[in-house]
């Protein structure tokens, strides 16, 4: 059977290394907006819950972001009633 585009890419451990890093930061980001979305609550409503600012919570959502802190994912989860699981695969 002949290997996709993207099994190919995969194959290169730097190619794999930087879309694994890209790719969960994009799962936070849009865990983040649904979750907020589900509960009807503005960015701004959010941050006012998390002690910080919208434009933060912006961030977090965008999905361009790495630089998530694990005390601001645990206020956000509480903020929107969740619990925060953090995991190694």
């Amino acid at each position: 059977m002949k290997k996709s585009i993207y099994e190919k890419k995969m194959e290169n451990q730097k190619f794999k290394a930087v879309y694994d890093k890209v790719s969960a930061e994009l799962k936070i980001g849009e865990q983040i907006a649904q979750i907020r979305h589900k509960a009807k609550m503005s960015q701004s409503e959010l941050a006012k819950k998390v002690c910080t600012s919208r434009t933060a919570i912006a961030r977090y959502e965008s999905g361009n972001y790495s630089g998530y802190n694990v005390s601001t994912l645990f206020r956000i989860a509480k903020a929107l009633h969740k619990k925060l699981k953090i995991s190694y695969v």
